[in-house]
């Protein structure tokens, strides 16, 4: 079963809301086995939307729209579904008496324009939303099965998962598959080489399929299979798997939700050593990446944010001699505040981060970021040298420094 995916409203064209639905949406489709080929995002136009409606119709066999059923003059979604189909629109009394019911339940009025929710397409069933006023849709156009659900991920998701998902499934019969995915994680290798060790097996598979995934500064290795069930995928990708790992070898360091932050925290936790941050450039990006963790607390200790110098010498102890000499943007000072983040924060390992993430230089080019940790058996710095604009060399310096502290606390010190 082919089932597409289209998103309506502006302000997603707008990059104002992120399109996290059709990722939520998408990952449900690959577990239930369906075939997901296209998803479309359209702005609040009639005219558009009911184009890319009859696009979807005419070559999928469901179709799931999120967005555009809400009470405001900009929710077209069940017009644009009339228009596609050439059907008229009905009003459902009792819905209306519902949404009246739900408001005044708050002790509020209700507003005239809510009443446009009891509206749908002649022929569309309802489908319950839980959390919120907007119903869900579902009808057929031709031999495709259409849903139109709130943009609401809260409220949409749930409705996903019960309404649209099972339906669908019974309805596909045995046209179904087990869809099931390994993400292996690498750090230290750019995308382009990762791809060339690789490059047989992206050309040789087609199941499980091999795809290439780069993301603040980490690069992924996606294996992908379609198989009757769960344990024939899976035995589909373990051969594929191995042979990966083989040829890439240390520089794949997780798979699947296996973060680095997460994998730092049980290294440490594992040893026995507590962990601190002493941040100038990055400005506290590595400290947040590392309490996104659950359970976080058992073993950092905390963060000291010194991005002025005066900072660096009054809370970190950095000598003052050492930045004159050296200089803010240098391994010695990196050293330095990595030493004096332990201290100050009574931690057995620090990572510390100064540099330079431009767009103007300071005292070295622009990209220029050190880093440093400092463990009970010893310290080191490692100077980078990172592309792009003053986010995307934070973000990158931030995701080596967690690396270079899985090295460290692995004992697998980087080279002198």
């Amino acid at each position: 079963m082919r089932v597409e995916v289209l998103a309506v409203g502006t302000e997603l064209l707008l990059g104002q809301i992120v399109n996290t639905n059709g990722a939520e949406i998408g990952e449900r489709l690959a577990d239930a086995g369906f075939d997901h080929f296209h998803q479309t995002v359209v702005g609040d136009n009639l005219g558009r939307v009911a184009g890319a409606i009859r696009t979807a119709v005419a070559r999928s066999d469901a179709l799931i729209i999120t967005g555009g059923i809400g009470p405001t003059q900009d929710d077209i979604t069940r017009e644009a579904i009339c228009e596609a189909a050439g059907l008229e629109m009905r009003f459902s009394d009792e819905y209306a008496d519902r949404l009246r019911a739900w408001w005044a339940a708050r002790g509020r009025e209700m507003p005239e324009t809510n009443l446009q929710q009891a509206e749908y397409p002649d022929g569309a069933e309802m489908i319950d939303n839980p959390k919120g006023t907007a119903p869900g849709l579902r009808l057929r156009i031709g031999d495709c099965w259409v849903f139109a659900l709130p943009g609401v991920p809260q409220e949409m998701l749930p409705m996903v998962d019960a309404g649209v998902i099972p339906f669908l499934l019974a309805r596909a019969g045995d046209d179904t598959a087990v869809i099931r995915s390994r993400l292996l994680r690498t750090w230290g290798e750019s995308e382009s080489r990762i791809a060339q060790i690789l490059a047989d097996l992206f050309e040789d598979y087609d199941n499980p399929t091999v795809a290439f995934l780069a993301s603040a500064g980490e690069i992924k290795v996606r294996l992908t299979a379609r198989a009757a069930d769960a344990a024939a995928a899976e035995a589909l990708i373990a051969p594929v798997e191995a042979e990966v790992r083989r040829r890439l070898g240390t520089l794949v360091f997780g798979a699947d939700e296996q973060v680095i932050e997460a994998i730092v925290l049980d290294l440490c936790r594992d040893r026995g050593w507590s962990l601190a941050t002493a941040e100038s450039a990055t400005g506290g990006l590595v400290g947040a990446r590392i309490t996104s963790v659950p359970g976080a607390s058992e073993v950092f200790r905390g963060g000291v944010v010194s991005y002025a110098t005066a900072v660096k010498e009054s809370l970190l102890g950095v000598d003052a001699a050492v930045v004159e000499e050296a200089g803010v943007v240098s391994e010695e000072v990196a050293l330095a505040m990595a030493d004096g983040g332990a201290a100050a924060l009574g931690a057995d390992v620090c990572i510390a981060v100064t540099g330079s993430a431009g767009p103007d230089d300071l005292e070295r080019p622009a990209g220029t970021m050190i880093v440093a940790v400092r463990t009970p058996e010893e310290a080191r710095a490692l100077t980078l040298r990172l592309p792009g604009d003053r986010e995307r060399v934070r973000t990158y310096a931030t995701t080596a420094a967690l690396h270079l502290c899985r090295l460290a606390v692995a004992g697998e010190w980087w080279g002198r």
